[in-house]
C-alpha cells in the first residue's frame, strides 16, 4: 500500500557534501540546504528535521541518486532513523529531466525531489543489503583489481623475446617478486570469500546448487548470490537477465524502422562477462547446449546471438535449481 507523502526531500550526493531540496507537496514551497557527507552532519540534519516536523516521519520521502559508496552513509542513517527513502539510478533521473541547460548541485537536488513526486506511482522503497552481500561485493571488486594487475605485470615477460637478458635481469627480479605477492593476495581474497560463503548455511546451499549447473563455476556462483542477494532481489529470471544485459529487446517503429533484436548496453558488465565465460564453457561440456549451439549455427543463426541465448538458459537454470531447491539434472544423461 502506497503512503500519501506530503514532504519530498531530494538529495544530491557527492563525496564531501549533500545538497538537499525539501518540497511541500501541498504548497509546493522549496527549501534548500547543504550538509557534510559525514555521520555527524547527517545525524544532526535528521535530528533537526524530526523536531521541525514534530516526529511525523511517515509523511516524508527521501529520494537520492545511486552513487555507490558515497550514498552509503545517508542510506545507513535513514534506515536507522526509520525514514522512507528511495535510491534511483542516476541515468533514470537524468533522462526524466528533458532538455536541460546548465547544472548545479542545488538544481540537481530539486530535480531529484520533483522526480520523486512525479514518479511516485513507481515507488520502490530502498533498503540496505545485509553486510554479507556488501562484503562479498567489495571482495569481488578487489579480486578483479588483483587479477587485472597480474595480467599487466605478466606482460613484462614479453620483453624476453626482444631485449638482452642482462638488461632485463633486474626488472624480471622485481617482476617475479611482485607476481608472487599478487598471486598470494589473490588466494587470500578468494579464501575470504569462501569463508563468508561457508559460514552462511543459505549461501553454502545455494553455492552447491548453482555449481551443479554446467558452466557455472565458483566465481560465477558467488557473483549470482551477491547480485541477486541470495535470489531475493529479482522475482523472475527474466528480470535478472535484463539487469545482467543478456535479455534481447525488439527495435522497431512504424512500418519503416525494423532493426534487429539486440541486448541493451545498460547492464551489469561484471555479471555479463561472467555469464559469457560460463556460456562458452557450457557449450563445450554440456551435451544439450552443445547440440543446441551447433544446430542453430548450422541453421544460419549468428554465433553471438546463439551464445547469448545460452547465457539466458544458464540464468533460467540458476533460478530453477534455487526455486526447487535441488541440483541440476542433465536430462540427456538421465535418459541414457
Amino acid at each position: 500500500m502506497k503512503k500519501n507523502y506530503g514532504i519530498f526531500i531530494g538529495v544530491d550526493v557527492s563525496k564531501v557534501k549533500l545538497d538537499y531540496c525539501i518540497i511541500d507537496k501541498e504548497s509546493m514551497q522549496y527549501d534548500y540546504g547543504s550538509l557534510s557527507n559525514t555521520a555527524k552532519g547527517i545525524n544532526a540534519f535528521l535530528s533537526l528535521l524530526s523536531k521541525k516536523l514534530k516526529g511525523n516521519k511517515e509523511d516524508i520521502l527521501f529520494c537520492l541518486e545511486n552513487t555507490g559508496v558515497y550514498s552509503m552513509p545517508i542510506c545507513y542513517w535513514l534506515q536507522t532513523g526509520h525514514f522512507d527513502y528511495w535510491v534511483v539510478p542516476a541515468l533514470e533521473i537524468r533522462r526524466s529531466k528533458g532538455i536541460v541547460r546548465g547544472k548545479t548541485d542545488k538544481a540537481d537536488s530539486r530535480d531529484i525531489a520533483l522526480y520523486a513526486i512525479s514518479h511516485l506511482h513507481e515507488l520502490k522503497l530502498s533498503h540496505l543489503p545485509e553486510k554479507y552481500f556488501v562484503e562479498i561485493r567489495l571482495l569481488l571488486a578487489e579480486r578483479d583489481k588483483v587479477v587485472k594487475a597480474i595480467s599487466i605485470f605478466n606482460m613484462t615477460k614479453e620483453s624476453k623475446n626482444f631485449l638482452p637478458e642482462d638488461i632485463l635481469k633486474i626488472t624480471l627480479q622485481h617482476n617475479k617478486r611482485m607476481m608472487i605477492f599478487l598471486k598470494k593476495q589473490l588466494l587470500q581474497i578468494e579464501k575470504s570469500i569462501e569463508n563468508i560463503i561457508n559460514s552462511n548455511p543459505l549461501f553454502k546451499q545455494q553455492d552447491e546448487l548453482l555449481q551443479s549447473i554446467p558452466g557455472v563455476g565458483k566465481q560465477t556462483s558467488v557473483l549470482l548470490i551477491a547480485y541477486t542477494q541470495a535470489f531475493t532481489l529479482f522475482k523472475t529470471h527474466r528480470q535478472f537477465a535484463c539487469y545482467a544485459g543478456v535479455a534481447p529487446f525488439e527495435y522497431s517503429s512504424g512500418s519503416s524502422v525494423r532493426g534487429r533484436t539486440k541486448v541493451s548496453n545498460l547492464a551489469n558488465k561484471r555479471l555479463k562477462t561472467a555469464l559469457n565465460m560460463a556460456a562458452l564453457t557450457a557449450k563445450k561440456f554440456d551435451l544439450q547446449l552443445k547440440q543446441y549451439y551447433e544446430s542453430k549455427v548450422e541453421a544460419g543463426k549468428n554465433k553471438m546471438l546463439v551464445l547469448n541465448a545460452i547465457r539466458c538458459k544458464i540464468i533460467s537454470r540458476a533460478f530453477a535449481v534455487i526455486n526447487r531447491n535441488s541440483k541440476f539434472v542433465d536430462t540427456l544423461k538421465a535418459v541414457a
